[in-house]
């Protein structure tokens, strides 16, 4: 029986570069709460997390490395060398991860909901879920994709690979099955026929475009979908005098990491914010600005939609990222908003700081908004 009655629960796992990422992305674009659950897992052992002390009790100070985080590679040393000590940690993170993905989903408002997870089956957290949908791409690929795209070397990744439970296992369990060997459009395809296929009103309908007001007309402001893809490259490269041009596969493969707002004026595109929510924040590092829409009147209206969806993936923290160029007037335009310059070092929260220093273009101002009080994992 799934867990949870009020929402339709979608356990999203496959193994290793095949992608689930990518498909939990799309499923966001179709109005899901989506959850990434090995994040959440990497929330409770980071400094201030809750197990973070309980981790370096039970393995050793040896496991901390000099920035006072835990080094991951020194602990999987420890445990995937070792059944009863993977266990233990497992026993530590796994409560708190529950504990978050039951506060997260309880509390949001989009009927369908999903978890993405490598160890969902064996954790035993599919079993409370309503459908298990897995993610599938050959060997091959898998290997090509961490290799091109985590650097690591093909042994490395084939190393990785072997390592995790046969992808074979998964499909047998599987409700539904993505393909995702293909090309985004193929994905995508897969993807929104699968959720129709449900019969039920589970995705949430498109936020309606807000429309604003400024000194420069009537500013409508949308959420875009991969439809937009080659009004997107069109806007990118006029913003940028050319200095940006990118095809419309180039935009379309972006849907896969991220999300974008779409400022029209007078029903032309005008301004575009690119955003992704990972981990609880929000951060946007991509804005373009026509001279139909400038910054210093479209970044505001931008924002706040940008925001509007942070909120109902219930994000903590938004970070925003500004060129040289932009950010005199960025500070000006958001700073009413609540927006202020930081540096990654200056916030608080070790998950908020990680995020920056991980996203941060080199060169860029950073703006920092805390969007909610409370928060899932605290120390205890």
């Amino acid at each position: 029986m799934a867990r949870w009655p009020d929402h339709y629960v979608i356990a999203l796992t496959g193994n290793i570069g095949t992608g689930k990422s990518v498909v939990r992305k799309m499923l966001e674009h179709l109005g899901a709460f989506t959850i990434d659950a090995d994040a959440l897992a990497h929330r409770v052992i980071a400094p201030g997390g809750p197990g973070y002390n309980t981790v370096t009790r039970t393995f050793g100070e040896w496991v901390v490395g000099p920035d006072g985080q835990i080094n991951r590679q020194r602990l999987g040393r420890i445990v995937f060398s070792d059944p009863e000590a993977l266990a233990k940690l497992e026993a530590i993170i796994h409560p708190y991860v529950r504990q978050a993905v039951d506060l997260l989903i309880n509390r949001s408002p989009a009927r369908l909901a999903v978890i993405e997870a490598i160890k969902i089956i064996e954790t035993g957290l599919a079993r409370e879920c309503d459908a298990l949908w897995v993610v599938h791409a050959p060997a091959a690929l898998q290997a090509r994709r961490l290799v091109e795209k985590r650097k690591l070397s093909p042994a490395e990744a084939q190393q990785r690979i072997a390592a995790q439970n046969p992808q074979t296992e998964k499909l047998k369990s599987a409700d539904v099955v993505i393909d995702n060997s293909g090309g985004f459009e193929e994905t995508w395809a897969q993807v929104q026929a699968a959720v129709t296929k449900l019969g039920l009103a589970v995705a949430a309908p498109a936020p309606a475009p807000t429309v604003t007001a400024t000194p420069a007309g009537a500013l409508t402001v949308r959420r875009a979908r991969p439809g937009d893809a080659t009004t997107i490259a069109a806007l990118i490269a006029q913003a940028t005098n050319n200095s940006k041009r990118l095809q419309r596969a180039d935009v379309i493969a972006a849907f896969g990491d991220k999300a974008f707002m779409l400022a029209e004026a007078a029903g032309r595109p005008a301004a575009l914010a690119g955003f992704k929510v990972e981990n609880l924040v929000a951060r946007v590092d991509e804005l373009y600005f026509l001279t139909a829409a400038p910054l210093a009147t479209a970044a505001r209206p931008l924002l706040e939609a940008v925001e509007q969806s942070a909120r109902e993936l219930q994000c903590e923290a938004a970070l925003v990222f500004v060129t040289p160029a932009q950010a005199e007037a960025a500070t000006a335009a958001l700073g009413p908003s609540g927006y202020a310059p930081a540096t990654p070092e200056s916030l608080r929260v070790d998950a908020w700081r990680d995020a920056a220093r991980e996203s941060m273009p080199a060169g860029s101002t950073l703006l920092f908004k805390k969007l909610r009080e409370d928060r899932v994992l605290r120390p205890v």
